[in-house]
């Protein structure tokens, strides 16, 4: 069985499989390869989201910084909206390739601000005593189980946390 890993490096590893598949999106030819990337992406940044959102986020709470984390949830809910349109389209609408790139932008963003020395997400929680061993725990057990979701066909679907729905 695999070490358990602590929750900073379980999302890091996270980040770097996304910038990855971003990187072989740009790469790649054709709109076959195209759009199972691309779903790929959504797949891996929906599961991502969900345990930030529902485990590490708030364990965060009163120990990072409230704007970070509420900025952290708003750039989760702008990526959603772009995800829940790259899963309808194709490869062949004329906007997919836009709305790819301006995802990996947002995320490339997100990313960043998380991992900021010093000022970051993760550094602010670390100096302030998150227990990132026991998260680590809890994130890759809800991590497996959506994953085992969507491997059973359950389609991921991006919920909006902090945009009223209706007006998207």
């Amino acid at each position: 069985m695999a070490e358990a890993q602590d929750a900073v490096t379980l999302l890091k590893e996270d980040h770097r499989r996304v910038e990855e598949l971003f990187a072989d999106y740009e790469k790649a030819k054709g709109d076959g390869r195209k759009q199972k990337l691309a779903l790929q992406i959504c797949k891996e940044l929906i599961v991502h989201s969900k345990i930030e959102e529902e485990i590490f986020y708030p364990a965060c709470e009163g120990k990072v910084e409230e704007d970070d984390l509420k900025e952290a949830y708003v750039e989760h809910d702008g990526a959603k909206v772009l995800i829940a349109e790259i899963e309808k389209g194709q490869p062949s609408d004329e906007y997919y390739d836009a709305k790819v790139k301006v995802l990996s932008e947002q995320i490339e963003h997100h990313i960043k601000e998380e991992e900021q020395r010093l000022l970051g997400i993760f550094s602010q929680a670390k100096r302030h005593g998150v227990d990132m061993d026991a998260l680590g725990v809890q994130l890759a057990q809800r991590k497996a189980e959506l994953m085992a979701e969507i491997g059973k066909g359950a389609p991921p679907t991006p919920e909006l946390t902090t945009l009223d729905a209706t007006t998207v």
